[in-house]
């Protein structure tokens, strides 16, 4: 049985949606749109895996969840055509990611980086459920059998995790999958899709640290809210170095702010860091900077603007969430029935 070709990602409502979050994701599931069918997510359910003081309470959830699905159709994903939804809505990912803790391997769950670093000292303190949040995040992929998922480059470990978990359920119940009809295998080994130039984007104030909504300066970051006046304010006290920019990308190597600022530029403007060098190389940053806050502002505002409208309307985004979260389950619940059929697990079947 052929797999349908099918992206999913999806975006944590924590507030202070950034340029980060944009460059490094939302430019590229605006992209995929185009060739694939898309499921997009707001992780709601991994927003939780941190105590409440940090995600904020109900009020602030449902505000962001509202923020988030405003920044998706204001940077152009058609809620129409495509699939736009909260996590929690759609019970499933939560069945699946039981079946799928009974799946993965204690070892594996150690190896994650991203654990480790947001556990920090006080591990034994953390929630269960930050530690489980990469076995959640294989279940909201691999419920709607996605083959391709658009991440920033630090979340492919977690996609790498998701394809070991998948293989090894193909692998466990490869009779019973042949049985059912399903061929070989029947989750896809989903690929992440990491491309462009800004794949992570860095602070504005530290060029060595990743741009980052919990970072307690404004101006490390460019939030998606932000106006021309903070765009602008912004990028021109954005850290830099006193040499000229270089004249070839190798001259970035050492410079990480200027490779950060180069690199947006890049990814704003839809050309290679080499294009951005052969246009500004040997020109001084104060020049570079008021180009790059023409790019920006012009790229940034229109969705700030629009951002805020629908944030406002919330009878519209409830709307688009409820509409997308019944056609997410309609998904989601074929691949729970399969599941249980695979496993033998006896089921309604009226």
């Amino acid at each position: 049985m052929a797999i349908t070709q099918r992206v999913f990602s999806g975006i944590q409502p924590t507030g202070n949606l950034h340029l980060g979050n944009y460059l490094g994701a939302i430019v590229n599931f605006v992209k995929m749109q185009e060739t694939h069918n898309c499921v997009y997510c707001v992780v709601d359910l991994h927003a939780i895996t941190v105590p409440v003081t940090v995600w904020g309470g109900p009020d602030e959830l449902r505000k962001n969840i509202r923020e988030v699905t405003a920044a998706f159709i204001a940077s152009g994903i058609d809620p129409k055509k495509q699939i736009i939804f909260n996590q929690s809505q759609v019970a499933e990912h939560s069945e699946l990611a039981w079946v799928l803790n009974c799946i993965a391997r204690l070892g594996w769950l150690n190896r994650m980086t991203q654990f480790k670093e947001k556990a920090g000292k006080d591990r034994e303190n953390v929630s269960v459920g930050l530690y489980d949040y990469p076995v959640l995040m294989a279940a909201d992929i691999l419920v709607y059998r996605a083959t391709h998922v658009p991440v920033g480059e630090d979340q492919k470990q977690h996609v790498e995790l998701t394809r070991d978990i998948a293989q090894k359920f193909n692998n466990d119940f490869s009779a019973s999958i042949a049985a059912q009809g399903f061929g070989d295998a029947y989750f896809p080994l989903p690929e992440p899709v990491i491309t462009g130039p800004a794949t992570r984007v860095m602070s504005l104030r530290d060029g060595t640290k990743k741009m980052s909504k919990s970072d307690p300066s404004d101006y490390s970051r460019i939030n998606l809210t932000d106006d021309a006046d903070a765009i602008a304010q912004k990028i021109k006290k954005a850290k830099t170095d006193p040499e000229p920019l270089p004249s070839e990308e190798k001259g970035l190597e050492t410079r990480p702010e200027a490779d950060n600022l180069v690199g947006i530029y890049a990814a704003l403007s839809g050309k290679p860091k080499t294009g951005v060098l052969t246009e500004f190389g040997g020109a001084q940053f104060s020049a570079f900077k008021s180009s790059l806050v023409d790019l920006a502002v012009a790229k940034l505002s229109p969705i700030a603007d629009e951002m805020k409208r629908l944030s406002a309307d919330h009878a519209y985004v409830d709307s688009v969430l409820a509409d997308g979260s019944d056609r997410a389950r309609a998904i989601a619940a074929e691949t729970m029935r399969a599941v249980k059929d695979i496993m033998g697990m006896v089921r309604k079947t009226s």
